[in-house]
């Protein structure tokens, strides 16, 4: 599948990937101005910060509004650096166009309601500026996707996909869960569209913008969407995961981008040697699956129920053990066996029920 896209043309240079850098919110017109200006020096060419804020509860900073807009034009004025900013209502819209952003993102609860992505959608007809969709809430890769067929079907071509992470209820290490795998699909079903990170809203703190900066170039991202304040311990709003020009620029220069097309003799034989592994594994499962298939056939004839709970609990327990041991994630153990006894309960009620 591929979206009607064309180039974003956005300033970046040979050793940087696309980086949109600037506060989580615009609180100030001094506190715009001097991050805004201190990117700048530091070779920044893209300034990005929250207008309208929409806030998990009521009571928190909600943005200045339109006020604020005049701060991001002087800031274009006064810098050269594109300015963007977060919309989800057509009056944004109308309003950014007026005071000549030339950016917009879609936040991630937007992207969830497909009522306001087309709302948002006709109020883009004919508008021909780049337009950046976050992904939903939840991890729904069909939704995002829909979001982003809206605006593009609208008639806009300049386009690209933010990776925010998604929300959870069991908050361990991040804000909000990387799962990559979502981005990577998103990739492979839409091969032309750029995909950028925002490590500010996945790690949620500033110690770990560096390393999913990393993760993010060594996974093939066109572009960074980093949250930079000139005084992170005292923003407005997410304070904990914003940093200053001067760490951002250190972050920025330790980056190694690699090159996702470059190939070699050494990683072809190795890539063979992947394919082939592939193919034993795919064997094993059929043989595997067929044994299933007996089981079945056995639990049919002994009046069995499919479903045997102790058993499950065994093979996940013993498999993740076994897993450490040989030094993979136990998570990563369980998910794949659990994919695998998923299948064999599919096969197996297929038996019974015949």
């Amino acid at each position: 599948m591929e979206l009607d896209l064309l180039p974003l043309n956005l300033p970046s240079d040979n050793e940087r990937p696309i980086v949109i850098a600037g506060p989580c919110s615009a609180e100030t017109e001094e506190q715009v101005m001097t991050t805004a200006r201190q990117l700048k020096q530091k070779g920044c060419h893209m300034f990005r910060a929250g207008v309208w804020k929409p806030r998990t509860k009521p009571g928190g900073f909600e943005g200045n509004g339109e006020a604020a807009l005049p701060w991001m034009k002087a800031v274009k004025d006064e810098t050269g650096m594109l300015v963007a900013t977060e919309v989800a209502k057509p009056e944004h819209v109308e309003l950014c166009l007026k005071y000549g952003i030339d950016i917009l993102w879609i936040g991630a609860r937007t992207t969830a309601n497909p009522f306001a992505m087309q709302d948002l959608a006709d109020s883009l007809q004919g508008v021909d500026v780049p337009v950046f969709v976050k992904n939903p809430v939840n991890p729904d890769l069909e939704l995002w996707i829909g979001a982003m067929e809206r605006i593009n079907q609208a008639g806009v071509k300049r386009m690209a996909a933010i990776h925010r992470g998604f929300s959870s209820y069991d908050k361990k290490i991040y804000r909000n869960l990387p799962m990559w795998q979502i981005a990577m699909e998103l990739h492979r079903r839409v091969p032309n569209l750029p995909i950028i990170c925002d490590p500010s809203h996945i790690g949620g703190r500033r110690e770990l913008i560096a390393p999913l900066c990393q993760q993010a170039m060594d996974l093939g991202f066109d572009g960074l969407l980093v949250e930079s304040h000139c005084c992170p311990d005292e923003a407005w709003s997410d304070a904990k995961q914003q940093v200053t020009p001067d760490v951002l620029d250190y972050i920025l220069s330790l980056l190694v981008v690699r090159d996702e097309h470059s190939t070699t003799e050494g990683i072809t034989l190795l890539r063979k040697q992947i394919d082939e592994l592939d193919n034993e594994l795919m064997e094993l499962l059929v043989k595997r699956m067929r044994v299933c298939r007996e089981i079945g056939q056995y639990k049919k004839e002994h009046n069995m129920t499919v479903f045997q709970a102790n058993r499950y609990n065994e093979i996940l327990e013993k498999r993740g053990a076994q897993g450490s041991l040989l030094g993979m994630d136990a998570e990563f153990i369980a998910r794949v066996f659990e994919g695998v006894h998923e299948e064999s309960v599919r096969q197996q009620m297929k038996i019974i029920n015949q």
